[in-house]
């Protein structure tokens, strides 16, 4: 999804890219399955200045790399991870509640500060937990 605005309030377009094929999933490579498809996207998108995963930027405070510093390598732009679920060795994340959810969302960054990128997160379009923007991005994945 391309937007005008980083809390996705004006939605300026949708990218879809079918794979011929996907890499099978590989516990602590979750990144060689789903950084194609989002290269495939951006290359449809034109030129991003901030990109939003669905996981971790960083998996520890260490900085041991996830699918969101795979893709602020690759892509050089702002990134930010907004996952669902706590991941064990993941204490730095910062926990960002929306609406009346009682369970957090988990916010990681690369190329801008963190707690930039929880309160972008809890800025983004949409009453519930999930943000619009990440519920249809994750519809279109699923359904093209």
């Amino acid at each position: 999804m391309l937007a005008a605005d980083p809390a996705f309030t004006q939605v300026t377009g949708e990218r879809v890219a079918r794979l011929a094929s996907v890499a099978e999933y590989r516990p602590g490579a979750f990144y060689e399955r789903e950084l194609p498809a989002i290269e495939a996207v951006l290359a449809l998108a034109g030129p991003v200045r901030l990109l939003v995963v669905d996981g971790y930027v960083d998996l520890d405070p260490e900085g041991r790399p996830g699918l969101g510093a795979h893709a602020h390598e690759r892509f050089r732009i702002p990134v930010i991870g907004v996952a669902k679920t706590a991941f064990r060795s993941a204490t730095h994340a910062i926990p960002v509640r929306r609406g009346s959810a009682i369970r957090p969302l988990y916010v990681t960054a690369a190329g801008l500060p963190v707690d930039k990128a929880a309160a972008l997160v809890a800025a983004m379009a949409g009453p519930h937990r999930i943000p619009d923007a990440l519920k249809r991005a994750d519809s279109l994945c699923r359904t093209g």
